[in-house]
């Protein structure tokens, strides 16, 4: 599995994936191309999830030559992704490529930019919808965000998300990019969540932008104007 433990996040080290993000990082990405690196970054940040953390099981499987044991995946029904709009939505584009029978919810969640960062590097988060499926302590439960910048959005999302509901087997926070202060800040108050991003970025600027990041997901996948990150 390509994937290295660094402090409080787990990094995605596959050569496709790294290669992904240096061309969507590149200002002169086109919108087009822009989207599909943010669906193909989900998609293998899928399967190296199931390669990690899934079970596997042995079952009886009769080929046209012969009767052999082969090797299935379990639990691929449990899997709920919540999708944190609109810059995830690519992104759980890919990673239903790798579970297409998961339970989706989604969240409009975006920080307040006038109000600004406060002295703790956090925003003020609102949360325009949420619809979310059940979830159930078998679960395997993602939830998707291209940047994680302060941590202060996918922290309030953490919060509805598991709000009165039973603690899944396994919970991931997966990016494409992070910065040190979000990753240290939903790994503190969210220690039960597994932290899988693409890069670990070098910091954030005086706005609470990723340095050198890759622009505002959103608006570059759809082709819209500002810069924020969450």
């Amino acid at each position: 599995m390509t994937i290295e433990e660094r402090g409080n996040a787990s990094l995605l080290t596959h050569a496709l994936a790294r290669d992904t993000l240096s061309r969507i990082r590149d200002v002169s990405t086109s919108q087009v191309s822009f989207r599909k690196g943010l669906v193909k970054l989900g998609r293998i940040a899928g399967y190296e999830i199931i390669d990690g953390a899934m079970d596997i099981e042995y079952v009886p499987v009769e080929t046209p030559l012969t009767e052999m044991t082969g090797e299935r995946v379990t639990g691929m029904e449990d899997v709920v992704i919540i999708n944190v709009l609109r810059a995830a939505t690519p992104f759980v584009e890919g990673l239903l490529k790798a579970f297409p029978r998961a339970r989706q919810g989604v969240i409009s969640a975006g920080r307040d930019e006038d109000a600004g960062m406060n002295e703790g590097g956090e925003f003020p988060i609102t949360i325009d919808y949420v619809k979310l499926p059940t979830i159930r302590e078998e679960d395997t439960v993602i939830v998707a965000d291209p940047m994680l910048a302060t941590g202060s959005t996918m922290c309030v999302v953490l919060d509805h998300v598991l709000e009165d509901q039973p603690e899944p087997a396994d919970l991931f926070v997966v990016s494409a990019v992070s910065a040190p202060d979000g990753l240290i800040r939903v790994g503190e108050q969210f220690p039960e969540a597994d932290l899988l991003t693409v890069a670990i970025d070098d910091h954030l600027d005086e706005n609470g932008y990723i340095v050198p990041g890759l622009g505002d997901a959103g608006d570059r996948a759809f082709g819209t104007g500002g810069r924020g990150e969450d």
